[in-house]
C-alpha cells in the first residue's frame, strides 16, 4: 500500500538531510517551503530572511493555516500513482497535518527530525540560504513556527530521529528508518 510520510522539525534541524536520503532512494519530494520560496519569486520580492516568513504567515491568515497543504495534496495524489512512498518535506503546523490525516488516513505518518538548538543554528549559518539570517532571524522563525504547532507536531509524530551526530551517521540513521519503512 502506498504511504504518504511527512517530515517534521524546527528550523536546521536536518529536515532537508532526510529528505536528500530519501530522494537519493528514488522517492519523491514535495517541498513545502518549496513553495514559499516559489511564491516570493513570483511576487518578485527580495530574498530576505523576514521575508519568506511574512510571505509564509501571508498566505496563512488570508487563505487559512491549511493553505500549503491543500495545495500541495493533488500533487503528492499524482506521485501516489507511480510511487510506494511520497514525502512531503517541511510539515509545520497542525492544520496541515490535520488535511494530510484526513486525505490519506492509515496511509500517513509523521517524522520528526530533533536536534539540539544551537547545533540547529550552527548548521544553519554553514548552509547560508536565503531565508535563514542571523541569530535574531533564527529565533523569529523558531516562534513563528512554534506559534503555527510544530512542537506539537514534533511530540505526536509516529516517529523520531536523533540529529545530533556527523553527517554521515545520520544518513545511516535515515537510511534505516526508510529501509524499516519499506519492509515493515
Amino acid at each position: 500500500m502506498a504511504q504518504v510520510v511527512a517530515v517534521c522539525g524546527m528550523p536546521g534541524s536536518g529536515k532537508g538531510e532526510f529528505a536528500a536520503v530519501l530522494s537519493d532512494a528514488q522517492v519523491p519530494i514535495v517541498s513545502m517551503g518549496d513553495m514559499i520560496r516559489a511564491e516570493v519569486r513570483a511576487r518578485g520580492l527580495v530574498e530576505e530572511p523576514h521575508v519568506f516568513g511574512e510571505v509564509a504567515a501571508e498566505l496563512r491568515a488570508k487563505h487559512g493555516e491549511d493553505v500549503l497543504a491543500v495545495r500541495l495534496c493533488d500533487r503528492v495524489d499524482e506521485l501516489l500513482q507511480d510511487h510506494e512512498l511520497v514525502l512531503i518535506e517541511g510539515l509545520r503546523g497542525t492544520a496541515e497535518d490535520a488535511v494530510f490525516s484526513a486525505r490519506w488516513n492509515g496511509a500517513y505518518r509523521t517524522v520528526a527530525i530533533h536536534a539540539d538548538r544551537e547545533l540547529r543554528f550552527q548548521r544553519i549559518v554553514q548552509r547560508g540560504r536565503s531565508e535563514d539570517g542571523d541569530r535574531a532571524a533564527f529565533e523569529a522563525r523558531n516562534a513563528r513556527e512554534r506559534g503555527w504547532g510544530l512542537e506539537v507536531l514534533i511530540s505526536d509524530a509516529n516517529d523520531v530521529l536523533m540529529n545530533d551526530v556527523e553527517l554521515d551517521k545520520f544518513k545511516a540513521r535515515c537510511s534505516a528508518w526508510l529501509e524499516d519503512v519499506l519492509n515493515g
